[in-house]
Order: C-alpha cells, then structure tokens, then sequence
C-alpha cells in the first residue's frame, strides 16, 4: 500500500556563485543567474509504500507523517533564505535536482515497516522535479511544461460518414474541433555538480518550442502537418509523435511525454 502526502513551504534563494566572476555565473546559470534572492511556494509529495497495520487500518499514521515532515522538511525551509539559512546550501546550488535530494535523503530513515518510494518537488506549476526510490538505483527526473492551441478531426477516410461517427462521435465533426493542449516534457541526465542542474532549461525550451510549441500552434493537424495528413491525428498518437520529434534532440535523456488534451483527458509515452 502506498500513501501520498504533501506539504508546502515558501522560501527564497539565488542562483549566484560568489567565487565566480559575474560572467562565469551568467555562463553557468543562464538567464537564472542573479545576485539578488527571489522566492518560490513549493510544494512537496512524498510516497510512503507499506503495509496495512492490522490495529490501525492505515500504512502510517497521518500525524506522525506529518510531524516527520515538518521537523525534517518544512521547519528547514519555510520562509527561510535557502543560501544562508540552510547549513547545506552554503556550498551547494539551490537547484531543485539538489533540493529534491535533499529531501530525500532526510526522509531516507521512516518508522519501521514503511518507506519512501517517491518524492515530486514542485517549484512552479510549468516546473518539478521527481525522485523515484524503488528499484537499485534512484532516479531524478525534471519536468517542464508548455503550452500550445491547435484543431483535428478524428477520421479515417476508408470509413463511411455513418462509420466515423460512430467511432470517433462528434470528434468527426467535418470541420473539426480544437483543444489547448498542455504538454509536459520529462528528462533525466548527470547533474552538473557546480550548478547543481542536469539540464539547460534555456536549451530544452529552445528546443521543445522549435520542434514542438511552433510547429503545432494554431495549426490544423490534419491539414497543416505532414506527418498527419496520411495519419488519424489522435491525442495518443500525437503524443507519440512528440515523443520521436524530441528524442535524442534534448540537451538531457528524455524520459516521459505526457500531452493532456483537456482536464479529464491525458496520455502518455515513455521510454520502457
């Protein structure tokens, strides 16, 4: 059994090197580089995995979570200048590859016959980190997310009008129908230990906006995109297609794209 929990903490940091000169900072840290502090509400949800105590009926008692929670993560953080007020990050970047490791290794140590299996540490809701403890190796992984409008129609053209319509419903309609489309892009790599980051986030975003962001905004899937002009333009395979367009093309792993294409629906494709 597995139970998440989250808390949320609000604090300050800076990504600035003082034994560096401003250009080397700017250099390493991108348009991140700063001397001067700014803030973020983070939120943090930890996975526990157990078993069911027989007495209690749950894995681990919520007000014990909780307290383990507050005295290791939040009374560390909340409202604190993340550089000077925590022992750790005087020597290290603030990152949120650090911070969620950080994380979990002060939660490393649980009451007996539970343990931590997951961690997502989110700075801003286009940006998170996740660290994954099952298996022999621990992963983390940085999602960023974007946005982009675009319009299809679900239809095969070696189907009859009256077969269309009772495959894809009113997603057939002939002229075709849009969505706001959110998408986020999920990648792995070695963490630079000076900057503290495994990505170039001014690179991804470079990259998922030329391949993916402008080549699909306010377009006509079905009619503006090569690749579906022969192909049923679906939320399943345009993500897939996202997907193979990024892969090997980011300046990290990629891991995972998840496209949602409303509120209720979402899909994913990832590496196996």
């Amino acid at each position: 059994m597995k139970l998440t929990r989250k808390v949320s903490f609000s604090s300050g940091h800076r990504y600035w090197l003082d034994d560096l000169t401003e250009q080397q900072n700017r250099a390493l840290f991108g348009k991140w580089a700063s001397p001067h502090y700014h803030g973020h509400n983070y939120e943090l949800w930890a996975t526990i995995a157990g078993q069911i105590d027989p007495k209690s009926g749950m894995v681990i008692n919520i007000k014990v979570l909780d307290g383990i929670l507050k005295e290791r993560i939040v009374s560390k953080f909340d409202q604190k200048s993340i550089n000077d007020e925590v022992p750790f990050f005087r020597n290290a970047a603030p990152s949120l590859e650090n911070l969620v490791k950080f994380c979990a290794d002060a939660l490393a140590q649980l009451p007996e016959g539970v343990r931590l299996t997951h961690l997502r540490l989110q700075e801003t809701p286009r940006l998170w980190a996740e660290r994954n403890l099952e298996g022999d190796n621990a992963m983390t992984t940085l999602t960023r997310t974007y946005e982009f409008c675009a319009s299809h129609r679900l239809h095969n053209p070696e189907l009859s009008d009256e077969q269309n319509a009772a495959l894809f419903g009113k997603c057939s309609n002939p002229n075709g129908h849009g969505h706001n489309y959110i998408l986020e892009v999920t990648v792995t790599g070695d963490v630079n230990p000076t900057s503290g980051m495994m990505v170039d986030l001014g690179r991804m975003d470079a990259v998922v906006n030329e391949l993916v962001v402008d080549y699909l905004d306010h377009k006509h899937l079905n009619l503006d995109i090569e690749e579906f002009k022969q192909k049923i333009p679906t939320s399943e395979e345009v993500t897939r297609f996202v997907f193979e367009r990024l892969n090997d093309r980011l300046p990290a792993k990629l891991v995972r794209v998840r496209l949602h294409e409303t509120g209720r629906n979402s899909f994913e494709y990832a590496v196996e």
